[in-house]
């Protein structure tokens, strides 16, 4: 590590544990489909509308570096990062970086929202199917199995963006294990909300998905 370089924490625990458990749920949820297992399926469903629930809610009150309004920033200055070379040093998201969390987060809310309509004509279908019409569930069960090959390319381009960066001795991957990323400015440590904070916010979220959802699915189990 060269003189100038020093190490700060720039992604707090709950955001890294929103990010490896929604890798593991989303990788449980392609396997309980591929086989069948639609219960199971429906189980992992609704403890990733928890932790999606909790991420949005966290993207407004959580750490700085996990809010939503420093991933917006103008087509303009989307367009001169990645033209710039080298690129500029980023506290938390790059700007390509904040562009493709709200992409990735806005198909999994459709995906979860899909889900909650859809039928297998069989033995399955979701909590709120009886509200649409058997045409409208149809198209949105469709809808629901299409977005998942949107979810799997963009999570495609995800991993591949994160190889260059660490290709090129940007470790971020290592940085969303450890939450610390080695600089060579002299950045400020961003603002990192408590654990506890997270914690009270997911459990309310929980209790009520477990009550709403999770329970009757379980209980048949």
């Amino acid at each position: 590590m060269s003189i100038d370089q020093h190490k700060i924490k720039v992604w707090d625990f709950p955001t890294r544990l929103f990010h490896w458990t929604m890798v593991c749920l989303l990788s449980g949820l392609w396997w309980t489909a591929d086989i069948g297992e639609m219960q199971w399926h429906m189980v992992l469903a609704y403890l990733l509308m928890t932790l999606i629930a909790f991420r949005l809610i966290w993207g407004f009150f959580g750490s700085e570096t996990s809010k939503f309004s420093g991933f917006f920033v103008s087509p303009k200055k989307v367009i001169a990062y990645a033209k710039s070379h080298p690129k500029p040093l980023s506290l938390g998201h790059n700007p390509l970086g904040g562009y493709m969390v709200i992409v990735l987060l806005s198909i999994l809310v459709l995906q979860l929202t899909t889900g909650l309509f859809t039928t297998d004509d069989i033995f399955t279908e979701g909590p709120l199917m009886h509200l649409v019409s058997s045409e409208t569930a149809g198209w949105l069960t469709w809808l629901h199995k299409t977005n998942f090959n949107i979810i799997l390319a963009m999570t495609a381009v995800h991993i591949i963006a994160v190889v260059v960066h660490v290709v090129k001795g940007d470790n971020i991957l290592k940085a969303m294990f450890s939450g610390y990323k080695q600089v060579n400015q002299q950045l400020r440590s961003p603002i990192l909300r408590s654990s506890w904070l997270a914690l009270v916010i997911v459990s309310v979220i929980f209790a009520f998905v477990w009550w709403w959802l999770l329970e009757p699915v379980v209980s048949y189990l």
